[in-house]
């Protein structure tokens, strides 16, 4: 009688371990099955024109207007549309991000260079590049209030950040080398600070712990400790580090050097530069990756083109001939770490 119980409690034992790596496998297979995006869509800036590519056969389907200096693009709250931000135009555009069809315009949004949600959607953020000056509109239930609070912020605001609750938003000053902190919920500013020179590109690593600055006059990447506003380390990378991509394993992302023609990748922990891209074309700048993370898609502003890179071999793979000066690269369906 001993025995058989037992035996009956080895076999439920068995059995629950069993479940549980059949569950496991479950679980791992989900993960990596990854639904492949078939749309990529770029901004031409020169040819104020979008270029739709066919991401399988790696070849354009076609181009059309889109307004006045098309320069970024980002997912709507819906999680169904793009917006494109004209920066001449003084609009907004809306595509279907399935399509790339255009769906809808958003007028007077004034000299929107770059833009950006908030983490919590609440907020809208326009970059106005030529008119120096930063737009903050209040959003509600996805829509975007018609006037917005005007910072005057010279000069040149470039790119935009937030930190993860919200609460603040850093631009760049590109023509007066500077970083601007502005409270969202309080509309002020809170404080600025010089940086290196042309600064562009921002990205906040894991935890909030830095913000990293692509420092677009010079060959290198600085680290900041914006709670105490100092710059704690430069990260050599290569002449004209701009705009950032992170790889998706919360460790990793990705820098352009345009002026040098190379990519970087820098490791957010040690704060160093571990990989170098070599043998581009000409002024790489905003960059795509692949919900498996095996291809890193970048627009090269100088030469025409969209090169497609192997993350595996970490060399160039293609080449597709878009319209003048590409700069935003949106995929379809995006990396939800994106």
């Amino acid at each position: 009688m001993k025995n058989r119980n037992k035996i009956a409690i080895i076999q439920i034992v068995f059995g629950l371990i069993c479940w549980n790596v059949f569950a496991t496998e479950k679980v791992i297979v989900k993960s990596e099955s990854v639904a492949a995006p078939k749309l990529a869509i770029v901004l031409n800036s020169g040819s104020a024109s979008v270029s739709r590519i066919d991401m399988q056969k790696r070849e354009v389907i076609d181009d059309f207007p889109i307004g006045k200096e098309p320069h970024h693009l980002m997912m709507m709250p819906d999680g169904k549309n793009l917006i494109v931000a004209n920066a001449a135009g003084d609009n907004l555009v809306i595509l279907d991000a399935s399509t790339g069809n255009k769906v809808g315009t958003i007028p007077k949004i004034i000299d929107p260079y770059q833009i950006g949600y908030s983490p919590n959607n609440q907020w809208f953020v326009v970059a106005g590049n030529r008119l120096d000056r930063v737009d903050i509109y209040a959003v509600n239930n996805g829509v975007i209030a018609p006037k917005p609070d005007i910072y005057k912020l010279p000069q040149t605001p470039s790119h935009i950040a937030f930190t993860s609750d919200s609460q603040i938003s850093f631009v760049t000053l590109q023509d007066s080398n500077e970083i601007v902190a502005i409270d969202l919920n309080a509309k002020k500013e809170l404080w600025k600070m010089p940086v290196g020179k042309m600064p562009a590109g921002l990205w906040m690593t894991p935890g909030d712990k830095y913000l990293l600055l692509g420092v677009t006059g010079e060959n290198f990447v600085q680290v900041i400790d914006w709670r105490n506003k100092k710059i704690i380390k430069t990260i050599k990378t290569g002449k004209g580090a701009h705009n950032f991509r992170p790889l998706g394993d919360g460790r990793h992302v990705f820098v352009t050097n345009r002026v040098e023609s190379t990519i970087s990748k820098i490791d957010m922990e040690t704060l160093e530069n571990v990989l170098t891209i070599k043998g581009l074309p000409a002024g790489p700048d905003c960059m795509d990756i692949t919900p498996n993370q095996k291809e890193l898609w970048v627009t090269f502003r100088f030469s025409k083109k969209v090169g497609i890179i192997n993350l595996t071999t970490n060399e160039l793979e293609k080449v597709i001939k878009v319209g003048n000066s590409p700069h935003g690269v949106f995929f379809t369906p995006n990396a939800p770490w994106q």
